[in-house]
């Protein structure tokens, strides 16, 4: 498998373990948002976080960066989806498990320099 593929998959696999927690189990939202959430997660972090951020900022900012983002996106997501709940502390440990899951995920990317963004 494509080396950059496992990267985004392992990712997906990050948000989606965090996503389910905070958004699945805590709130109890419906199982099929939180893993299209996941998948829109996964895709704004790393096209901005991953592509943008973190060669310029480096890895606190870009790990921080994306766990707003994915909070954001969830609050957004709440605006748009009636029956999507998405209260300030879900938000906030999505928020602090995106942001370590992606520290260590940005450590394991700089460790493999063929897959760098």
């Amino acid at each position: 498998m494509n080396r950059i593929l496992q990267a985004l998959l392992f990712k997906f696999l990050l948000t989606l373990v965090a996503s389910v927690v905070t958004l699945g189990l805590f709130v109890d939202n419906p199982w099929g948002i939180v893993i299209l959430f996941a998948i829109w997660a996964t895709s704004i972090n790393y096209l901005i976080g991953d592509m943008v951020i973190l060669p310029r900022n480096g890895n606190f900012v870009a790990s921080v960066s994306d766990g707003v983002l994915a909070a954001f996106s969830a609050l957004v997501l709440s605006f748009l989806i009636p029956f999507f709940q998405a209260p300030l502390f879900a938000l906030l440990a999505l928020g602090l498990l995106i942001a370590v899951g992606e520290a260590l995920f940005h450590l394991y990317l700089k460790e493999k320099k063929h897959i760098l963004p």
